[in-house]
């Protein structure tokens, strides 16, 4: 059984739509990130930068800390959206969500939805940058199915929940035809819309 320890941000839903789509058994155990649960010492045993989210493996006692390395640990364990014969276009399109999609959208995030008003300098900053990774992952789009290939991956589930909070971002998504095409057919996925509602609260995914 896996144990899934995080709150209800995209970063904890990947981890809960790879689970729904390997059909694993697991249990969510919330962290509060607005009382800093994340920063007891219990918690930082098994995440050293007291971030979230976390999984321990119960079956081997294995605990692993990092979005993108959780989900290579499962795509590997369940053989699932992480085929070895594709492992460097996934492992590129992974990391460049790891290192570029999630950060820039959260300080987009920070600026324009937690914080309007308070930068200007900030909210132009990262609304352009915003703007070009929307760009960007369309114009991947408009020559590859999904983002690693012509198949699903560990890199779609990694960056399915980020625009999914498209709303936040005020860029439109519907300017964008083949990132809106790739974000409603996996929203379509099942396993992603049950993923989705983390906390199971009867969350829906938005629409484009």
């Amino acid at each position: 059984m896996i144990e899934l320890l995080t709150a209800n941000t995209p970063n904890g839903k990947k981890i809960s739509i790879m689970l729904e789509e390997i059909k694993y058994d697991y249990k969510v155990t919330k962290i509060n990130i607005d009382k800093n649960e994340q920063f007891s010492p219990e918690f930082k045993k098994i995440s050293p930068f007291s971030k979230i989210p976390v999984i321990i493996d119960h079956d081997n006692n294995q605990s692993l800390f990092e979005s993108g390395a959780i989900l290579m640990y499962l795509g590997e364990k369940s053989g699932k959206f992480y085929d070895i014969k594709s492992k460097i276009i996934i492992n590129q399109w992974l990391m460049g969500q790891m290192a570029y999609v999630g950060p820039m959208l959260g300080q987009h995030h920070q600026f324009h939805h937690y914080n309007p008003g308070k930068s200007e300098f900030g909210e132009k900053r990262y609304f352009k940058i915003s703007e070009r990774i929307y760009r960007e992952l369309d114009e991947r789009l408009l020559v590859s199915t999904f983002l690693a290939g012509q198949n699903y991956t560990i890199a779609d589930i990694a960056t399915f929940p980020w625009i999914a909070r498209h709303e936040w971002h005020d860029i439109g998504l519907k300017r964008f035809k083949n990132l809106t095409r790739w974000y409603e057919k996996i929203s379509n996925r099942k396993a992603v819309q049950k993923g989705y509602d983390l906390l199971k609260r009867g969350e829906i995914i938005p629409k484009p």
